[in-house]
This record gives C-alpha cells, sequence and structure tokens, in this order.
C-alpha cells in the first residue's frame, strides 16, 4: 500500500503489548513496529504536524531517547528547530533544569539556556503521555524560558495513568490511546 496525506492508519494495530516489562503486571506498548512500518510512521508524524499548525509552533523540543525519533521528524515536516531535552550532563552549554517526581525518587531534565527565546511557540512532542511528569517538566522549563508552550503532542497516551491532569490546561494531542 502507497501511502498518501489524509489516509488514517490504525496506528494500534503497530503497537506491540509486552506484559511483565519492564516489571511484573506492566505491559509495555513497544511502538518499534510502528517505526518499523514507514507508512505508519509518515501517518502518525503527519497528523502531530497537521494538528500543529494552525497553532504555527516555531520548535519541537522532545526529550530522550524515544522523544528524539518523534520529535525530529515532526520539527523536520513543520520546517522548524528541533530542541533536545536531555539528561543531566548530557549537554554541553549553560542549561536550565527541571526535576520531577518519579514513583520512587525524582528525575531532572535539561535544556540549553538558549535554545528558545521569549514569545517563541515550542511544541513539545514525545513517544508516551503516561503519569505526565516528563512532559510537565519540559513545559516548566520552556515556560521558564519566557517561550510558550504550544501544546503538547503523543503518539500513545496511557489514559489510567492520568498524564493529562499533570500538564493543567494545556493543549494535548495523543494518537493512540489506552
Amino acid at each position: 500500500m502507497v501511502y498518501s496525506p489524509g489516509m488514517a492508519t490504525d496506528l494500534k494495530k503497530y503497537i506491540a503489548e509486552v506484559p511483565d516489562f519492564p516489571k511484573p503486571g506492566v505491559t509495555f506498548k513497544d511502538l518499534s513496529p510502528l517505526l518499523a512500518n514507514p507508512e505508519a510512521f509518515t501517518d502518525a508524524v503527519t497528523r502531530i504536524s497537521n494538528w500543529d499548525r494552525a497553532k504555527s509552533a516555531e520548535a519541537v523540543v522532545a526529550p530522550e531517547a524515544r522523544g528524539f525519533t518523534w520529535g525530529a521528524a515532526v520539527a523536520m515536516v513543520l520546517k522548524v528547530p528541533f530542541i533536545p531535552v536531555r539528561k543531566p550532563g548530557k549537554l554541553p552549554r549553560k542549561t536550565v533544569s527541571a526535576t520531577y517526581a518519579l514513583e520512587y525518587g525524582t528525575d531532572t531534565l535539561q535544556m540549553h539556556v538558549d535554545a528558545l527565546v521569549r514569545g517563541q511557540k515550542a511544541l513539545i512532542v514525545d513517544d508516551v503521555l503516561a503519569t505526565g511528569g516528563t512532559a510537565e517538566a519540559i513545559a516548566r522549563m520552556v515556560e521558564e524560558m519566557g517561550a510558550v508552550v504550544n501544546g503538547l503532542a503523543f503518539v500513545v497516551e496511557l489514559n489510567f495513568l492520568k498524564g493529562r491532569d499533570k500538564v493543567g490546561k494545556r493543549e494535548v494531542l495523543s494518537l493512540v490511546s489506552y
């Protein structure tokens, strides 16, 4: 089948469910088969890009590692800068940081302080919206820099973890929900 814009792919059939990974009781949503299918991957990136076109993002911000895949592709389609968000110690210049809560402990993310400018509209893109901690931390950094969160886009949302509650009133797009 040849992909053409406007074709809606059933993305769920390209997401493998892996029981008891990374620990017993968790069913991991593996997006590797979706990435391995050019039509499905193109469709997902196109849907996220089209959702943002009316909002006119001026940058795409995404966390390592899986977020890079989706964020870089969306930034390329939108023809805007891609801004990487990384774990501490991975970026070579001065950074801004945000710490967020995990189930047991905390984690920290960083972004270069000069990655965004005041008033710049940033679309946050990641593979999965789970508890919302990563997304909310990135949104805080974007806003701390004086930029505007244009929206948050995810391939998959795990509704039962209520991540949307964590990101507040910001606009959220999820292509697939569980």
